[in-house]
């Protein structure tokens, strides 16, 4: 892990969740109804969205489904 993590890093967690905040929204869904699908508590949501813990892959890939849209979607 690179000890500081380089500036560029957390705005792109802001952006990817700030994608996820938008398309879970767009698709007419609650933190917690989001959560739910997922298997995550809606305060994991908020924090994804608000980008101060990043999702791993396999969280990335479920949100993706649920969504109904390309994973490369959410983190372009």
């Amino acid at each position: 892990m690179l000890d500081p993590i380089p500036d560029w890093v957390p705005r792109r967690r802001q952006q990817i969740g700030e994608r996820i905040r938008v398309a879970r929204k767009a698709a007419g869904l609650s933190q917690l109804q989001l959560g739910e699908h997922v298997g995550r508590d809606h305060k994991t949501i908020h924090r994804w969205e608000a980008g101060t813990t990043p999702p791993n892959l396999t969280d990335l890939l479920l949100v993706a489904d649920v969504l109904g849209m390309p994973l490369a979607d959410l983190v372009r």
